[in-house]
């Protein structure tokens, strides 16, 4: 796909993004799209976000789960990029409309590191020994895509579906926690809506925090010290909209919520 091409779906894709509306699937009106199309997308797509005033916080992982591989048809995960204005509090209420279309609330584990971590050769076990403290983590995924009607070069290009996150409070890493045990218990409006555990993101949280520094590495692109890090969710995507409210504990580690308006 040519630059020229590129430089004109990342302006779509931002145009949504600013206008809170969805465009065709790029998979139909770009059949011959690739995956590393998709990824200069997505670069450039974040490069209008910064030119817009945003600063980038940290990255994500997307399609961890085998549910969502299947659904796609693909046997990776895919990685997006958080900027500041992505990140809303815990406990607030957020207004859907101010920069959400079809949002799905997923919970996962988020990491902050202290030092960097640059791939290719980075393992599960040099993650954790870099890990500085973990989080409970609400990722509000959502799709600049009509209808959710993606591949994976849809999501990819569209920053890998995501929307807003929001962290609870945070625990320093120790040697003992085991993340593939951890399990999260989600509500929805007051109700049991599910749970899930580590292992539900790629067999552990810090497998799939090691494969995107080794992806990232191939596009010369560092995790770095004090970035946050969503590792990918436990449980599966649920619609929401305004008046919900979502839960989440993160046993032993913690919990957040978030209400929509």
């Amino acid at each position: 796909m040519n630059h020229k091409k590129i430089q004109e779906i990342s302006r779509l894709l931002f145009e949504s993004l600013q206008d809170c509306s969805t465009i065709e699937p790029l998979t139909e009106s770009y059949p011959e799209i690739t995956i590393d199309d998709a990824y200069e997308i997505s670069k450039r797509f974040l490069s209008l976000r910064e030119q817009n005033g945003e600063k980038i916080i940290g990255k994500k992982i997307g399609v961890t789960s085998d549910v969502v591989q299947k659904m796609l048809d693909v046997n990776q995960p895919d990685f997006g990029f958080l900027t500041d204005r992505m990140q809303i509090e815990n406990k607030s209420t957020y207004k859907i409309s101010r920069q959400l279309i079809q949002p799905r609330a997923e919970a996962e584990i988020a990491f902050v590191l202290n030092e960097d971590l640059r791939g290719p050769g980075i393992r599960k076990e040099d993650v954790l020994s870099v890990t500085e403290k973990i989080f409970p983590c609400f990722e509000i995924v959502d799709s600049r895509i009509n209808n959710w009607q993606i591949k994976i070069q849809d999501t990819i290009a569209d920053n890998a579906s995501c929307g807003v996150f929001l962290l609870g409070d945070g625990l320093n890493y120790q040697n003992d926690y085991e993340l593939d045990k951890l399990e999260v218990k989600v509500s929805k409006n007051g109700d049991f809506l599910s749970s899930g555990y580590g292992s539900a993101v790629q067999g552990h949280p810090a497998e799939a925090v090691a494969w995107l520094a080794n992806t990232l590495g191939k596009y010369n692109i560092p995790l770095l010290k004090g970035e946050i890090i969503l590792s990918g969710s436990l449980v599966p995507l649920e619609p929401a909209i305004a008046g919900d409210h979502f839960y989440m504990e993160l046993i032993g580690i913690g919990d957040c919520e978030v209400y929509f308006s």
